[in-house]
């Protein structure tokens, strides 16, 4: 798993050994059963999750139906909105399959960033890189109907087409799970003629 996580880092910044035994000192690695919950409503957490293997998902329960807003999956990180505001949680996260994630904190980025402060930095180029992702994402789905969501993701994040259960992909895509067999077949149908 750290060279999965050393790989990923590579490509904007280059680890002296001394950098890569900091980070696997301090990295605190864990593995998930699918199905785990991370984070419920009311629970605070100061931890943010750095995707190595699986697939985690972000959704709230409205009015008895979950509502999916969000699929991490590797090399995606994720900081809880909980996380940074110090308030309670609003939604889930869980894991959607068997899952690696590197955990982190304020207190372990705090030392990291102390003791090699060009990971500050790389951080900050990070956050930004999904700033924008989900600012394009979140612009993308406000102006697309629902098939054109659907081709986007078929497009885009094709794993997620055979990793996440149709349920919470159509929810997702902000439709019914019948809506969503409805729209596959009528692609299907399209690329047939």
């Amino acid at each position: 798993m750290h060279d999965l996580l050393f790989d990923f880092i590579s490509k904007y910044i280059s680890l002296t050994e001394d950098e890569k035994e900091a980070i696997v000192s301090l990295a605190m690695f864990r593995s998930l059963k699918k199905g785990a919950i991370l984070l419920r409503p009311g629970e605070r957490s100061n931890d943010a999750y750095f995707v190595l293997k699986g697939c985690i998902r972000i959704y709230y329960i409205i009015d008895g139906e979950e509502k999916t807003t969000a699929f991490y999956t590797e090399m995606e990180a994720l900081t809880p909105h909980a996380a940074v505001n110090q308030s309670p949680s609003e939604y889930y996260i869980s894991c959607v399959t068997d899952t690696i994630v590197l955990l982190s904190n304020p207190d372990t980025e705090a030392e990291i960033f102390s003791k090699f402060p060009r990971f500050e930095s790389m951080c900050r180029v990070l956050a930004e890189e999904v700033l924008i992702k989900q600012q394009i994402n979140f612009d993308e789905f406000k102006t697309s109907s629902p098939e054109q969501r659907y081709l986007n993701l078929l497009q885009k994040r094709p794993d997620l087409i055979q990793r996440v259960p149709q349920h919470q992909l159509a929810s997702y895509l902000g439709i019914k799970p019948q809506s969503l067999s409805r729209l596959r077949a009528r692609i299907l149908e399209k690329n047939k003629v």
